[in-house]
């Protein structure tokens, strides 16, 4: 019987730790901006590391010298407009060069064209939406780009997505969580 109170107050220390750990590691305690809004992500499934690498794999100095979070909201924006617009770049081209490619993969990948074609000016409206300061709507648009990258690989089947789709979810999913941390009532 010792025995597993022990067990039992071992596994309660252990639990207390790792969600110590969690908060801590998600609490946005870095000084910029950047450290501050990325640990403050957690809640929406986005990890520190994945926004950092997100936001600055493009361009390092736009995001680490952005000196408030509505200038990264923008940046994110910004970002994931010009990563919807380069999906869409990337399809086209593929689709122009698909000689060999079958008739049900070629259909998928103009299914996917589609979304993307959609999405780019709604993306596009969202980044100049955010820039101005204006998150009403942003929220929703952002939400529905996350899908985007999913319902391309379910409609291309077994055709190969360009890397920019996989590239525009993970931006899409990042640039949800922070206009939506940054304007939470959406």
């Amino acid at each position: 019987m010792a025995m597993a109170a022990t067990s039992y107050a071992l596994l309660g220390v252990l639990l207390f730790l790792s969600l110590f750990s969690a908060v801590v590691h998600c609490s946005g305690a870095g000084d910029s901006p950047l450290d501050q809004l990325c640990g403050n992500l957690c809640g929406y499934y986005v990890s520190p590391e994945l926004c950092i690498s997100t936001l600055c794999g493009v361009d390092p100095s736009a995001c680490r010298n952005a000196r408030s979070k509505p200038e990264l909201a923008a940046l994110a924006t910004r970002l994931a407009a010009a990563n919807a617009t380069a999906t869409k770049a990337s399809l086209e081209s593929a689709l122009g060069h698909g000689a060999g490619r079958d008739a049900e993969a070629t259909k998928g990948m103009r299914s996917c064209l589609q979304l993307y074609a959609g999405a780019v000016p709604a993306l596009q409206w969202v980044a100049q939406a955010v820039a101005a300061g204006r998150y009403r709507g942003a929220g929703q648009v952002l939400q529905a780009a996350v899908y985007i990258g999913s319902g391309c690989t379910g409609m291309a089947g077994q055709a190969a997505l360009p890397r920019e789709s996989d590239r525009f979810s993970y931006m899409a999913i990042v640039a949800h969580a922070v206009v939506s941390s940054m304007y939470p009532g959406y």
